[in-house]
């Protein structure tokens, strides 16, 4: 890229592997790079691989640009992923990933004892247990999450977080700050992490940093997000009734609102953005119900023979066995897949109206819980390229399909890195 521009680094660490981009102020990604996991570590808890993994990640993309007109760098982690820390960011235990179950469920029911409803605390693999599982340990400094201990990396400040990586750890993002209930289920507050908006300012890279990859001095580290939330912002969604539907081996859709969202009974919880509020939802349907029938070629050969702008006059509701959590929840709700079409075609042609039938709800039943109407789409995972489906949904919906700018986390948070950026006054992008 030219001398001239400035950019920013967005950098994900997903659970194969990390991610760097480097973007400029028009949202243009002019390098990427990935480094695996598997490279440095055989094991997914060992920060140590974790880091290296960035280091090897970022250096590449680093060789692609100039340095020199490097501005800014955020960093997303898995959401829930934990560890105890010493003051110099030593890790003092095994990290609790994102999906490991707190061991002691005394500590879940503690949790719930105390917990509002409402808060994203609550769970088996709850971020406030993970903290209360570690707190004991001798010698610990804070308790942070994956994003927090690599952005440490780049600072040498291991005690700061932000608002949507705090969630699950029991940080209220209505009022913006750590409540007052979390020391009734016997949490530390002193090692718990100071918590700022996603794509805050945080501070400058150190000089350790600045000399191991070559960075300016003045380069800033915003805070950073979840990669879940980050894969939204990566889109290029970015105002109320912006969408975005994941349809991979579930369905997953999540909105843009203007106002937070909570509905426990549906596992709805809303991450604090900006001014704006992220809310969604998972349901059980999507490509697993596809593949429990067809293979992948034959669903490709299908669609060729349907005919997207008629309807079967069917009402499925495509689910591989009883249970449903999101736009309905009912642990009993039973599959609606019945009368199966003698064709193939017909068959397949019913299951995707169906799951579009389910993807429209889930947006009502958004707009039904005070969010915005839905005004776009944009679609990501691998139901996505399947033209026939597509056009299905687009009936189904009846809304603006919009491109999808990147499927990359570390883009998303590139663009948070614009943000915390652009919010400091002597900040230009063009020296």
């Amino acid at each position: 890229m030219s001398g001239a521009s400035g950019f920013v680094l967005g950098i994900d660490m997903g659970t194969s592997g990390a991610r760097a981009v480097a973007m400029t102020a028009a949202g243009e990604v002019v390098a990427s790079r990935s480094a695996k996991l598997a490279a440095f570590s055989d094991n997914h808890r060992d920060p140590v691989g974790w880091w290296k993994a960035v280091r090897a990640a970022l250096a590449e993309t680093l060789a692609e640009i100039e340095v020199a007109h490097a501005r800014a760098i955020c960093i997303d982690g898995t959401s829930g992923t934990m560890l105890p820390v010493a003051a110099d960011g030593a890790p003092l235990a095994t990290p609790l990933m994102y999906n490991d179950p707190v061991p002691d469920s005394a500590i879940i029911e503690r949790i719930a004892a105390h917990a509002p409803e409402e808060s994203a605390a609550h769970g088996a693999t709850s971020g406030l247990g993970k903290l209360l599982t570690f707190q004991p340990l001798p010698g610990v400094f804070r308790v942070i999450h994956q994003a927090d201990w690599l952005a440490g990396h780049f600072t040498g400040l291991y005690d700061v977080s932000d608002e949507n990586n705090a969630l699950k750890t029991g940080y209220d993002p209505v009022a913006r700050k750590w409540p007052d209930w979390l020391a009734r289920t016997g949490a530390r507050a002193d090692l718990l992490p100071d918590v700022l908006p996603a794509g805050s300012p945080i501070a400058t890279v150190s000089p350790a940093a600045a000399e191991a990859f070559g960075l300016p001095s003045e380069v800033l580290v915003v805070a950073g997000t979840t990669d879940g939330c980050a894969s939204f912002l990566a889109t290029g969604a970015d105002r109320p009734g912006d969408a975005v539907s994941a349809l991979g081996t579930t369905l997953t859709v999540k909105m843009l609102s203007d106002k937070p969202l909570f509905a426990p009974q549906y596992g709805l919880y809303s991450h604090r953005i900006g001014d704006m509020w992220l809310a969604g939802g998972a349901s059980n349907t999507g490509g697993a119900v596809l593949a429990a029938h067809f293979e992948t070629g034959r669903i490709a050969a299908l669609s060729e023979s349907i005919d997207p702008a008629t309807d079967t006059g069917l009402d499925f509701y495509p689910l591989l066995k009883p249970g449903e959590r999101f736009p309905v929840a009912d642990p009993a709700f039973l599959p609606r897949m019945e009368p199966r079409p003698a064709e193939d075609a017909e068959f397949l042609k019913a299951i995707f109206e169906g799951i579009a039938g389910v993807e429209r709800l889930a947006y009502e039943r958004l707009v039904s819980l005070g969010s915005p109407a839905l005004r776009s789409i944009r679609t990501v995972g691998g139901g996505a390229k399947n033209a026939t489906w597509t056009a299905i949904r687009k009936r189904k919906l009846a809304v603006p399909f919009l491109p999808v700018l990147s499927e990359e986390a570390a883009a998303g948070a590139a663009r948070l890195a614009l943000s915390g950026a652009e919010r400091r006054a002597c900040y230009e992008f063009n020296p």
